[in-house]
């Protein structure tokens, strides 16, 4: 298959060819990358709950009452006491009648999507939406409308124009995977209200940062109860694996006899689903994680910037430092890691062209003295 050969030797050429990096060691704040011990600084375990010894207990005593594998889907004989009490402490969390939860974030933006929408329909998406979100809305068949990030005034006019349509539906991140910014959830649901649209949120980089109580930027603004669909990961903030959608009664039970994605798989094994319910506990028990990750955010932004790169308009534990060459990139990521710091590249296609970016994401257990060690790798770079 020479196709295979050609493809990787242009990716190559292009400074765009990815590959895989072995880390032997707990997912923290300093893990051992190919044998090398270096601050890790492109996590998104933000709270740094990924090795913590409450999380890790939970499975354990799980692993012990209930074994491991679930033995089928959820609809055959696999749903367990564990996902059961994950689905109420979401659904408690997010203000919501009920949640659903799925194995992984992709399966439920692409569930979720292509189980609710079809060929009648429209969808409007930020132009900067994680692609599990662009697959599922092309998997429904629905039409596809892509707005300019943040361009509400697009948005309002595709509204306006979009009478003809079945169902309309604004789908956006709250938090932006790459650029690390907020979208416009008050401005997204007032026009969702005028014109008669559903809303959906993927809060995925906002779910345990955000809001009183973690939940997320929709209740940081004060909009659960103007949000029809809610979805969100369990692999970032939180630590564990899985995703949820929390919605209405309805919702749920249509999803679980429509959504592909949540029918034709294999359950999450209970384990995993009990390391949730205990990140979920320390999420809204823990106020001072939230604290402590915004805050050294907001101290890596400002000397970043000092230093004279662009962020953006990064708001978030999320600093995109634009460089704009995907072999620049590469080459600082090098330099980087040579000095005991490890920041992958981003680069086209998961960014837009002429935009490839260290992508620097911050962790509430990083010191003050990791931050500004950071800091001085950077100068002069």
């Amino acid at each position: 298959m020479n196709f295979l050969e050609q493809d990787l030797q242009e990716l190559e050429s292009k400074s765009l060819r990815r590959f895989l990096r072995k880390v032997e060691s707990f997912q923290s704040r300093e893990i051992i990358l190919d044998g090398k011990r270096v601050l890790n600084f492109c996590s998104n375990n933000y709270l740094g709950l990924a090795d913590d010894e409450r999380i890790k207990a939970a499975a354990v005593k799980a692993i012990t009452q209930y074994g491991f594998g679930s033995g089928s889907s959820r609809l055959v004989c696999g749903t367990m006491t564990e996902h059961l009490k994950l689905e109420e402490k979401i659904a408690r969390l997010k203000k919501t009648k009920n949640a659903l939860v799925f194995s992984s974030g992709y399966m439920a933006n692409t569930g979720i999507i292509s189980a609710l929408f079809g060929k009648d329909d429209v969808i409007f998406s930020d132009r900067l939406n994680h692609a599990s979100i662009i697959d599922g809305i092309l998997l429904s068949r629905a039409q596809l409308k892509r707005y300019a990030h943040h361009d509400m005034q697009a948005l309002e006019q595709g509204l306006r124009d979009s009478a003809t349509f079945k169902k309309r539906l604004i789908v956006t991140d709250t938090v932006f995977s790459m650029d690390g910014d907020t979208a416009r959830l008050k401005e997204i649901a007032d026009l969702a209200h005028r014109y008669e649209a559903l809303v959906m949120v993927d809060e995925a980089h906002a779910f345990g940062i955000f809001g009183e109580h973690g939940a997320g930027l929709a209740e940081q603004e004060g909009l659960q109860n103007q949000i029809d669909i809610q979805m969100g990961t369990l692999s970032k903030a939180a630590g564990c694996f899985g995703a949820y959608v929390a919605g209405s009664k309805n919702l749920c039970d249509y999803l679980i006899n429509h959504a592909r994605s949540f029918i034709y798989t294999t359950a999450m094994p209970s384990a995993l689903a009990a390391a949730a319910c205990e990140a979920v506990d320390i999420i809204q028990q823990d106020k001072e994680r939230r604290r402590k990750v915004l805050s050294n955010a907001q101290h890596l932004r400002r000397g970043i910037k000092n230093l004279g790169f662009d962020t953006l308009q990064s708001t978030t534990p999320i600093i995109p430092v634009v460089v704009k060459d995907s072999s620049k990139a590469l080459a600082i990521s090098k330099q980087l890691l040579e000095r005991g710091i490890f920041v992958q590249a981003i680069r086209p296609p998961t960014v837009p062209m002429h935009t490839a970016r260290l992508r620097v994401t911050v962790m509430a257990t990083h010191t003050q003295e990791d931050l500004d060690f950071l800091l001085h790798c950077m100068k002069g770079l």
